[in-house]
């Protein structure tokens, strides 16, 4: 290795959580060298770009990475003046990352199963309920059979008992995985129903139980999991689904267009 290319791997190998959430060019600004060093260290290691060495890097340290050491590394890299922007870039770096990992084929793959289903359960518990819950909201509308369960509450069981092959399940974890989500899914897959996992990637424990995987990049400057790249991801779902079943969507929404009136739930333009 050159001197510099030597400065980047010892602050890696003493600071390997803080490097575990740190930008390109937050490491490079670190470690006194170019962020040309810090790629070129990461193609010397045989991977094909940083972010791929920090997605490896990540998934070795996950269980030492709590929320609280995540935030003292966001303390000691952010300056407060440059918080906005950076979150915009972390957001940005989120969605390319996904990219990567999503084609079309696996997009059309999910929406013929959705389209398929007889029945469509949602499952996410803690901050997945969010995404869960928003994934429930838009699918039921064009869809009609969505529900919503709760790996954690007893009453998941009541619904599990009724599922058979023709079903289709979206289970959706991120770091730390939820034990609950997980073990319900398990469960799940002895009934035969169809499994799409949103996670955030290919080492999540949810991953081995899918028949469509979904990788999400959630990366955060705090302490929490951001939901921007699942949100972007469901985006796309619902969007392929309307574009792919126009006469469905478009007849679900007019059906529900006078309901909506009379009850009197939305304000008027």
């Amino acid at each position: 290795m050159t001197p510099a290319l030597r400065r980047v791997a010892d602050y890696i190998l003493k600071n390997p959580v803080d490097t575990s959430f740190m930008t390109l060019d937050q490491l490079s600004l670190q470690a006194g060298v170019s962020t040309a060093t810090v790629m070129r260290l990461s193609f010397q290691l045989g991977y094909s770009g940083y972010s791929d060495f920090q997605r490896d890097l990540q998934e070795l340290l996950r269980d030492r990475v709590a929320p609280t050491t995540r935030l003292e590394v966001s303390k000691k890299s952010l300056k407060h003046s440059s918080i906005l922007s950076n979150c915009a870039d972390n957001h940005i770096n989120n969605l390319k990352s996904m990219m990567d990992f999503l084609t079309k084929d696996v997009i059309d793959e999910c929406v013929d199963l959705i389209a398929k289903a007889r029945n469509i359960y949602i499952v996410g518990i803690r901050s997945s309920f969010a995404i869960a819950y928003y994934l429930h909201q838009t699918l039921n509308q064009v869809t009609g059979n969505c529900t919503l369960l709760e790996a954690d509450s007893g009453n998941i069981v009541d619904e599990i008992i009724n599922m058979t092959p023709a079903d289709l399940v979206i289970g959706i974890t991120m770091p730390r995985y939820s034990r609950s989500t997980v073990e319900a899914l398990k469960i799940v897959k002895q009934f035969g129903p169809k499994i799409v996992v949103i996670t955030d990637g290919y080492g999540s424990p949810l991953a081995p139980l899918a028949d469509v995987l979904l990788p999400c990049s959630v990366r955060s400057l705090a302490f929490h999991n951001s939901i921007a790249g699942p949100t972007f991801l469901i985006d796309f779902l619902i969007t392929s689904f309307a574009l792919a079943f126009p006469q469905q969507t478009k007849d679900r929404l007019n059906a529900a267009e006078p309901i909506l009136k009379q009850m009197n739930i939305l304000m008027d333009d």
